[in-house]
């Protein structure tokens, strides 16, 4: 497990942009961690090591937003809103998988339906300092 400090949302952006460096088409990425912890800045990042900083937007009620760059599908989901894993079925989001690189805030809420191989990246807030984040990126394997 690698464990990152942030002291800031543009400190959590460049981290994500060195992460952003080891991806592929194929990876699934499961954001964890609590409203406001940094899942969604992290994603900016990613994004933005792809040059897509102009189209992003947030996919709260979309739940899933398309992003292509360089012949690479970057799939941006938000499964919050979801009540329960069998909507994910029904969007087929099993389907992006290998179609590109998925990123899944929230991705807990749907842990069966995930491949057998995912990173998963937990946000952590710090109570005594507002802008403190700890991200911990972990290989999972079922």
């Amino acid at each position: 497990m690698e464990k990152y400090i942030s002291n800031s949302e543009k400190e959590t952006k460049e981290i994500a942009k060195k992460f952003a460096e080891q991806l592929k088409v194929g990876d699934v990425i499961v954001l964890t961690g609590d409203l406001g912890s940094g899942k969604t800045k992290f994603t900016e990042g990613i994004l933005e090591y792809f040059g897509l900083q102009d189209e992003i937007s947030s996919p709260t009620f979309t739940i899933i937003n398309e992003y292509v760059k360089n012949n690479v599908n970057i799939y941006h989901f938000d499964v919050y809103r979801l009540t329960d894993e069998d909507e994910f079925y029904a969007i087929g989001g099993e389907e992006y998988f290998d179609k590109g690189i998925c990123l899944i805030e929230w991705g807990e809420m749907v842990k069966n339906v995930l491949p057998c191989k995912y990173i998963q990246i937990k946000f952590e807030r710090d109570l005594c300092q507002e802008n403190k984040r700890t991200i911990c990126v972990e290989k999972v394997e079922k």
